[in-house]
């Protein structure tokens, strides 16, 4: 075989692994790569590579240069949301990449957005103070891995919040460009989506502006929890590259509402108070006046520790941490998984794995200290941000939160601070979207 026959053989090869691992995403019909116009000066790209054996597979770092190269000059920069790695070092691409990294399947911790938005409105509207006019042509690249979620979040806020599509009218563009007929939506996780959906209120509610505070989760109530699921509380830290588990429910942590009981007629016994008090025992927002019964009886496997047990499926349970749980971002998350022990042998299975985010400013704390969240088992984001969630495990969940104060008996700091666990008590931070011309936060890249 000649190498030139090589040569052909191995493009080919390359060519059809690129289109499988592409799958429900359309490849771009001239260059060949895994990429989409947006909109005329947006493109999503799935995440390039420059080195072996990704570049394989995936768009390589120098075939996707080389494209942006001919059809725009040098009026192109680069967006990148990889919390696992950018992929290539920042000088394949002259340096002129932004990081705003966060874990794949997320939404991103709403702080990110006006900075985001703000860096690309800057260098598409030609507001960055270079020479280059806005006239030339300028795209912004945006990517993660797979180009879709992440990037699709990001695009379509940018969509929403600078070019002044609706929400529904983006999500639509997104998904037209970037997916094959009958594969599915661009932006398909429930927590992205629910994101999307913040940006607009954002934009057309909310002036652009964003106050970020610590949160303190009071309590979670629980319908139809399964026997043996774990609960667990996680947020954002390290700049929102990683995920941390702040909580996990421990057995002597809940009590059982209403046993037997029907869901309507125990929210028609449930009445909401507001709370100034602050106190370690966390008290409840919402007050049963049913008899509540605390279940310290374990299933029949007789496992213990940090798992939730629950008597009846149909029973309504509530959590409430011994201390204070405080997370340092507005950003939330709650974590289900459950494991069972297959009877032939004797090994422990996962067999529900779920997760739901939210943002504590646009579930009620623009206006007030405390508030509700709640969603349905359905509607919560299942393995590696799809449907797929295993068993049921739930019914349906709600979490109480409020914004921590100092407690009064709580000396103050030298700067004036108070504190309540880890997490120092300010003012919120109000985080607007920057003017053009005033300096704009970036995050590192991820290792």
């Amino acid at each position: 075989m000649s190498a030139t026959t090589q040569e052909l053989s191995y493009c080919e090869m390359t060519s059809i692994l690129r289109q499988i691992v592409a799958g429900p995403r359309l490849q771009h019909p001239e260059a060949g790569l895994d990429l989409c116009y947006v909109t005329d000066n947006i493109i999503a790209t799935s995440g390039p590579s420059s080195t072996y054996p990704q570049r394989a597979y995936r768009n390589p770092i120098d075939a996707l240069v080389n494209f942006l190269n001919s059809k725009h000059g040098e009026n192109w920069s680069i967006w990148e949301f990889r919390a696992e790695g950018t992929g290539y070092p920042d000088s394949e691409v002259y340096g002129r990449i932004h990081h705003f990294p966060w874990p794949d399947h997320h939404p991103p911790p709403f702080a990110f957005i006006p900075a985001i938005m703000a860096t690309m409105r800057n260098w598409l509207q030609g507001e960055d103070g270079r020479d280059n006019s806005p006239e030339r042509n300028r795209v912004a690249v945006v990517h993660c891995k797979a180009g879709k979620g992440r990037s699709g979040t990001v695009a379509c806020s940018y969509m929403i919040s600078q070019d002044g599509w609706r929400m529904e009218d983006a999500l639509q563009r997104f998904t037209e460009r970037r997916m094959r007929v009958g594969f599915g939506n661009g932006v398909s996780v429930s927590s992205q989506l629910r994101w999307v959906g913040y940006v607009n209120r954002w934009t057309n509610q909310m002036r652009k502006v964003y106050i970020e505070r610590p949160v303190e989760i009071v309590e979670i109530h629980i319908w139809g929890l399964r026997d043996g699921v774990d609960v667990g509380v996680e947020g954002y830290v390290d700049e929102g590259k990683k995920i941390k588990c702040f909580h996990r429910f421990h057995r002597s942590e809940r009590t059982v509402v209403d046993e037997g009981k029907s869901l309507s007629a125990y929210m028609e016994d449930c009445e909401i108070r507001t709370t100034s008090e602050s106190s370690t025992s966390s008290p409840s927002i919402f007050t049963p006046t049913v008899p509540v019964e605390t279940v310290t009886s374990l299933d029949s496997s007789g496992r213990s520790g940090n798992t939730i047990f629950t008597t009846k499926k149909t029973s309504s349970i509530i959590l409430r941490p011994n201390q204070p749980l405080i997370l340092p971002t507005s950003d939330v998350n709650i974590n289900f998984g459950r494991q069972s022990k297959a009877a032939y042998t004797g090994w422990e299975m996962v067999t529900s794995v779920a997760h739901t985010w939210f943002n504590a400013y646009f579930e009620g704390g623009d206006q007030y200290d405390s508030g509700v969240f709640e969603c349905e088992w359905d509607a919560l984001d299942g393995v590696k941000g799809g449907t797929r969630k295993g068993t049921r495990a739930l019914e349906r969940v709600k979490v109480v939160w409020r914004y921590p104060r100092p407690r009064e008996k709580e000396p103050l700091k030298q700067d004036g601070r108070r504190e309540i666990g880890h997490v120092s008590l300010l003012p919120g931070k109000v985080i607007p979207v920057p003017k053009p011309g005033e300096p704009v936060p970036e995050t590192r890249p991820a290792n």
